[in-house]
């Protein structure tokens, strides 16, 4: 899962560099899209690992 969020973000990261300097204007707000699913998906990434690696009594 972690994975996939990576590619999100780094997806979003290009998208963000051609819709800020004007290439595609739309592509910024999918940009902002992507990154606010990257934040979820990375922390739940964190919640699923943390719980897996808890110890068990």
């Amino acid at each position: 899962m972690l994975y996939w969020a990576a590619v999100i973000f780094i997806i979003a990261i290009c998208i963000a560099v051609f819709g800020f300097v004007g290439i595609a204007a739309g592509a910024a707000s999918i940009a902002k899209i992507l990154v606010i699913l990257f934040v979820i998906l990375f922390v739940l990434s964190l919640i699923v690992s943390g719980i897996r690696r808890r110890p068990r009594s």
